[in-house]
């Protein structure tokens, strides 16, 4: 078995130490034999474990998330089904944040695009951050 110190599984991964020694302490990656100066020393499997990981966080996965799919990596006959229940709701936040996000840009452009650019008293911008009313929609 080859085994890695943290520096070349920070490496293959591109994920830092500080962040694989945080994966550890929260339970996402099992804790590292050490040798007899008390280095860690991780598995190849440690390292494809890492990049799953890394690449659900890039997704925009939350750790609960990642943690529940990779419990269900870790059993390879499992049903796929809990897997895209925890994709498909993520899919819907991402959606929702989407709708959010695409609001608050459209009432920035009103503002902005309302805006007579003159004095500070007839400034839409300013009109629109101090009246909630002003505003198309309620959340943004």
């Amino acid at each position: 078995m080859t085994s890695l110190a943290i520096g070349a599984l920070s490496a293959q991964t591109g994920v830092k130490s500080p962040t694989i020694r945080y994966y550890e302490e929260i339970g996402l990656l099992p804790s590292p034999p050490r040798t007899d100066g008390n280095r860690r020393i991780y598995s190849v499997e440690t390292v494809r474990r890492l990049k799953f990981i890394r690449h659900a966080r890039e997704l925009g996965f939350e750790v609960e998330a990642i943690r529940q799919l990779l419990a269900l990596a870790d059993d390879p006959q499992g049903s796929c089904a809990p897997a895209d229940g925890i994709a498909l709701a993520h899919l819907r936040d991402i959606d929702s944040r989407i709708d959010r996000l695409t609001a608050l840009r459209d009432e920035v452009r009103r503002m902005v695009s309302e805006c007579a650019h003159g004095p500070i008293g007839a400034c839409k911008v300013i009109e629109v951050l101090a009246d909630h009313t002003e505003c198309l929609h309620d959340h943004h």
